[in-house]
């Protein structure tokens, strides 16, 4: 159990970094505005876009990555152990 913590620990800090750093660039209008949280700019060079694209996969990425190793793999695990005894 430990294992699917730490990979799903993993997966969650890094992503969730990485989307912080996209959001800092893109998503921050100025220091004393609002952090994170702002529309995006228009008028966006392809590289932009894909930066954005690439912001909202890491937060998928993020939220189903966790997910799977704290929920869906233990749940699993103890769905084949209940099927075994049987």
């Amino acid at each position: 159990m430990a294992d699917e913590f730490i990979k799903g620990f993993t997966i969650l800090t890094t992503s969730m970094l990485g989307w912080m750093v996209i959001a800092g660039w893109y998503n921050t209008p100025g220091f004393e505005e609002a952090q994170l949280s702002a529309a995006a700019p228009e008028n966006l060079q392809m590289l932009d876009q894909f930066a954005l694209t690439f912001k909202s996969g890491l937060l998928w990425f993020a939220l189903l990555g966790t997910l799977t190793f704290w929920v869906f793999i233990p749940a699993g695990r103890e769905l084949r152990k209940a099927m075994a005894t049987e």
